[in-house]
């Protein structure tokens, strides 16, 4: 079992003129294994910034990520990131873009290619696996990225908008496979996302968090994500709980826009 603490997270990015920006501020919160973490808030939140530290791309201005016994101090197996955009080699066929890790890693082809290949027909792409990536269109690209991710068997997954530039159909269909995935490896995830309805699906627990400096402002303890695995989303956005929870917290995010609007507009 593995618990990630994320410990007093500050974050301060110096300007080049002077002054500074607080991107994150006292940020403390832990997670067990296999829980599903969803984050929004309004724009300048930390949100990314919170995900690149616990990636181990940036290190915080004050407080220590740990996950177990150790502390985070860079990028590592033990971590996997899919990005919003699924950077992964385009000229490389679908299988050796999965198998990448491991063929890093110093692992035989004897040894990964049972798992790759089950990651390919999970995530739905047996039938691309010798097809070049640009070959394939945005969501298909997000599944491989998925697979790459899962095939360094990395103890926390860490997704950055994944699935924002997709179109509505295929979001769904990716929200419900980010689900099923969460189920059958028990993996941690921590997912930022700006959508307030897909933080409700996909978040056993929800982070609202508020800008100037970023901070947790309300965490949920919701039931949708599990209601969600295997099952029509829709169905499950009909709940009246999930109308109330999206109103709530659409109001609550719309309020913090309201205020840094009102900041602008004071200062300009």
């Amino acid at each position: 079992m593995s618990t990630l603490s994320i410990e007093n997270i500050s974050m301060r990015f110096d300007l080049p003129g002077g002054g500074h920006v607080q991107a994150l501020k006292d940020v403390t919160l832990e997670l067990q294994s296999g829980e599903l973490l969803s984050v929004l808030g309004p724009s300048g939140c930390g949100k990314t910034t919170l995900l690149n530290i616990l990636a181990g791309f940036l290190a915080p201005t004050e407080g220590r990520i740990m996950l177990d016994d150790h502390q985070v101090k860079g990028p590592d197996a033990e971590r996997g990131m899919v990005f919003q955009q699924g950077a992964l080699f385009e000229w490389m066929s679908v299988r050796d873009n999965v198998s990448f890790g491991p063929r890093m890693a110093g692992r035989s082809k004897a040894d990964y290619t049972d798992s790759v290949n089950h990651l390919l027909e999970v995530v739905g792409l047996k039938d691309f696996k010798d097809k070049a990536v640009y070959e394939l269109s945005g969501g298909m690209q997000q599944r491989v990225a998925l697979a790459r991710c899962l095939a360094n068997d990395p103890d926390v997954i860490l997704m950055d908008e994944p699935l924002g530039a997709l179109d509505a159909l295929t979001r769904e269909k990716m929200q419900g496979l980010v689900l099923k995935l969460w189920k059958e490896t028990g993996k941690t995830i921590i997912l930022i996302t700006h959508s307030v309805e897909e933080a409700l699906l996909l978040g056993e627990r929800l982070l609202v968090m508020a800008p100037r400096p970023g901070r947790i402002h309300k965490e949920y303890r919701l039931p949708f994500a599990d209601e969600g695995v295997g099952k029509d989303l829709r169905e499950v956005k009909k709940n009246p709980e999930f109308g109330q929870k999206r109103e709530e917290i659409l109001s609550m995010i719309w309020d913090m826009e309201e205020e840094i609007m009102g900041r602008t507009e004071e200062t300009a």
